[in-house]
């Protein structure tokens, strides 16, 4: 892979997939920058800046702790519903929607 050509992004999710489990936010920021040879006046601006860029690409999923990974590696989430209360509408909305009803019956009379 040509790192130097290569957008931060791209090389970060380079590194996760080469490694196949999560990293720490900083090392994989701190590879990224090393990998990309990328001049450096402020070390805390580039890390931010990497950092950002990894927190708004989908192809990144945060773990927890600061550890970072790929979204790929993790099972969509199913959703559920409930057949129950018939049109997916919950016990209480029903019942607020019944209330509207009677108000506005009681309005009209």
């Amino acid at each position: 892979m040509d790192f130097v050509n290569s957008s931060e992004v791209d090389i970060a999710y380079h590194i996760l997939t080469q490694k196949g489990q999560t990293i720490y936010y900083k090392d994989l920021v701190l590879e990224v920058i090393e990998k990309k040879h990328k001049p450096v006046q402020s070390l805390a601006a580039a890390i931010s800046e990497v950092y950002t860029l990894i927190n708004m690409d989908s192809r990144f999923h945060y773990e927890g702790d600061g550890q970072w990974g790929l979204t790929e590696w993790n099972p969509p989430e199913v959703k559920r519903h409930n057949s129950r209360t018939g049109a997916g509408k919950s016990k209480a909305a029903n019942k607020a929607i019944n209330n509207r009803q009677k108000k506005l019956e009681s309005i009209q009379e």
